[in-house]
């Protein structure tokens, strides 16, 4: 039987679109609660809601691309600060935002909570009225 969705997830690469209105300051916020890695060192899954927001400066990028993103991280062997960064790093090649922060909140196991946390800021940006400074 042929899956149509693990191949999308299999080729998914993240899109951007024209920013409809890079002269303003705009914060775009998302969460994705089901976000799934694994752990390089057991095997076991690892469960997170990853927390993205960003500041579009002439690309946004476009929500199918990013839900098929992230979902191609459930069979991926990677350290909680791994998954964090490279969410980062490949929304930032991509969009090249003003601002972007990522912030994954991975769920207790062995009776620790992690949060891991990374942002960029684009050189010389400051924050506009609309945006919460971090």
């Amino acid at each position: 039987m042929e899956r149509y969705g693990e191949a999308q997830i299999a080729e998914a690469r993240l899109g951007a679109l024209p920013n409809p209105n890079p002269g303003r300051d705009y914060e775009i916020a998302f969460t994705c609660p089901e976000f799934t890695c694994l752990c390089p060192r057991s095997g076991f899954p690892d469960f997170a809601t990853m927390h993205i927001r960003y500041v579009p400066d002439q690309h946004i990028v476009e929500l199918k691309s990013l839900k098929l993103y992230i979902n191609k991280f459930r069979s991926e062997y990677l350290f909680h600060e791994a998954a964090v960064n490279r969410i980062l790093d490949d929304l930032l090649a991509a969009l090249q935002p003003r601002f972007l922060e990522v912030v994954g909140d991975f769920n207790v196991r062995g009776n620790i909570k992690t949060m891991i946390t990374a942002r960029h800021v684009k050189p010389g940006y400051r924050f506009g009225p609309e945006v919460r400074a971090p």
